[in-house]
């Protein structure tokens, strides 16, 4: 998969990313924290990808498409190697000063189990990678000449059974930087050299009119917390695109893949966002990506689109959360901090970016929560609730309520081991 030669703003785009590799990250933080988020994260892999049931034994080969300075792909080699999990991250970049700091990065956690290539993602074929489990693309469509041309590329690398990793900007959430690039467009052309287009911005930013709309968009912080590189790549970025969730979706089926998840599920459901019946009722009525529309259209803030896709048809059936084998696994927050943060009313109130929702947990949330440890099972989980006086029939249907949300926020997730 070869795109067409190197334009001005692709070279401009890679003189960027030599002068400031982002994110900017110093690797003796390394020391002190592990940066966690989404997509590939192991415990999502392996359920979102796979549904909870490929053997923790076999091998996982991935794939980190435009690694950056190495975010998602030290959180992955980070998981794995923790966990015992055999199997190797491959990392591309065509940045070499990029490159350098993921590779510092990755020696001070003494990680042995990921490898640096210099390349592009649009001469993939050139690099004769082979075949991946999981790949991850994360913030590097939206910067390419043409975004459908390479995910299709990545597609053919894809191992039967994988699934890909992406993060793409969305637009509503990122009102206000757009009219910034394009006065950047004109005070920073792009001819001009990193160091003095960033010195421009640096100005423009010091006498920003109070109307300009990104002094009101609290959805991200580039600008103001993340150093030289955020400033740089947020407001001129010299190929910069952004996808509603209807776009997105049309560039996956464009290219022969389909969403197993997004990111996370309930952000997408706009009947969180209503309370009326009339509105819930016409909601009903929609198709899911017409809900998933909607969701975006009425928050306004997402910022970007993360979502775990498949080939089309090819979604991983997940295990039934009733099965009384399977076995529930907190993400990341322990399930017993997890019941600490619902409240007298029931409710849990939870983040999606800058808005909070409020949702209604059964009861019994707060007390099925602190008994999942990763161990037990959904069986284990019965017995332990039949101890107190619940039913068999009571517990099934709380549980089945309890998982569904909980499934829905990203908190709980299932795995079902291989018999």
């Amino acid at each position: 998969m070869t795109q067409p030669g190197s334009d001005l703003r692709d070279a401009t785009l890679k003189a960027q990313y030599e002068a400031y590799p982002y994110p900017e990250r110093d690797p003796k933080d390394e020391k002190s924290r592990l940066l966690i988020g989404s997509p590939s994260h192991l415990r999502e892999i392996d359920y979102w990808v796979f549904g909870g049931t490929r053997p923790s034994s076999l091998p996982l080969r991935a794939l980190v498409a435009g690694c950056g300075t190495g975010d998602g792909a030290i959180m992955l080699a980070t998981h794995m190697a923790r966990a015992g999990r055999p199997g190797e991250v491959v990392c591309i970049d065509r940045s070499d000063a990029a490159l350098g700091t993921a590779k510092a990065r990755a020696e001070a956690r003494a990680l042995d189990n990921i490898r640096f290539i210099k390349g592009s993602i649009t001469e993939l074929d050139a690099l004769g990678l082979g075949t991946f489990d999981y790949i991850d693309c994360c913030g590097v469509l939206h910067h390419l000449p043409d975004p459908r041309v390479a995910l299709n590329g990545l597609e053919q690398l894809l191992a039967p059974g994988g699934g890909m990793g992406l993060m793409a900007y969305a637009p509503y959430g990122r009102t206000g930087v757009y009219m910034l690039q394009d006065a950047l467009e004109i005070l920073a052309p792009v001819e001009e050299p990193p160091k003095t287009r960033l010195d421009t911005a640096k100005r423009v930013m010091q006498a920003l009119p109070a109307t300009a709309w990104l002094r009101a968009n609290g959805n991200f912080g580039d600008h103001l917390t993340g150093g030289d590189a955020g400033l740089y790549d947020l407001l001129l970025n010299p190929r910069d695109r952004a996808y509603t969730i209807t776009d997105f979706l049309q560039l996956l089926d464009d290219t022969g893949l389909e969403t197993a998840c997004l990111m996370e599920p309930a952000r997408y459901d706009p009947s969180l966002l209503v309370w009326q019946p009339q509105l819930k009722a016409r909601i009903e009525k929609l198709s899911w990506p017409e809900k998933a529309a909607l969701a975006e259209a009425l928050t306004g803030n997402m910022a970007t689109h993360v979502a775990y896709v498949v080939r089309k048809g090819r979604a991983p059936a997940r295990p039934d959360c009733c099965d009384p084998d399977v076995i529930p696994l907190m993400r990341e927050i322990p399930g017993a901090e997890l019941a600490k943060q619902i409240r007298l009313d029931g409710t849990l109130l939870f983040a999606f970016g800058t808005l909070e929702v409020s949702i209604p947990l059964p009861r019994e949330a707060r007390t099925l929560l602190p008994l999942i440890d990763g161990t037990r099972t959904v069986g284990d989980l019965a017995a332990a609730m039949a101890a107190q006086g619940m039913s068999r029939g009571k517990f099934l249907r709380i549980w089945r309520e309890v998982f569904q949300i909980m499934e829905s926020l990203n908190r709980v997730l299932l795995r079902r081991d291989p018999t």
